[in-house]
């Protein structure tokens, strides 16, 4: 539980399956937390809760944030993510079926490390989550 790289944060079961066999497909998925709603998230990156017990030292190397969730809503997670010094470092993607203009600027504006629509097509939605999974986990170097 402590060793996550990928943290999943998404309330549409089938999106889950989905974006999971995306990176079983791409074999990148090994370590994945999923957080069905902004709580839960939160709860899991701040020790509360549940995860009470949790090292919260040890982080994810990239949230795969939804925004629309229910209990906290994505852009509030993402604001929560952003303006704590304990996890501002970690890399946050929305990875979402909203294309309107005013989601993806408060994303950026709030800290996002990168905005991703959802593709409809599978074929196509495995490909994005391979170069996102390769990037997040191989290419890009995290701080220290």
């Amino acid at each position: 539980m402590d060793d996550v790289e990928i943290l999943l944060v998404e309330d549409n079961p089938a999106d889950v399956e989905l974006t999971l066999r995306a990176l079983k497909k791409n074999s990148i998925a090994n370590r994945v937390q999923v957080a069905e709603d902004g709580e839960v998230v939160l709860n899991f990156l701040f020790g509360h809760g549940e995860f009470s017990s949790r090292n919260t030292d040890n982080k994810p190397k990239v949230v795969l944030l939804d925004l629309n969730l229910p209990k906290v809503d994505g852009l509030e997670v993402l604001r929560t993510i952003k303006s704590n010094p304990k996890t501002q470092a970690i890399p946050v993607v929305v990875l979402t079926t909203s294309k309107q203009e005013t989601d993806i600027i408060e994303s950026y504006r709030l800290g996002a490390n990168s905005y991703i629509v959802k593709p409809v097509d599978f074929e196509k939605f495995v490909d994005s989550v391979r170069e996102l999974g390769m990037y997040w986990l191989s290419i890009n170097q995290p701080p220290l």
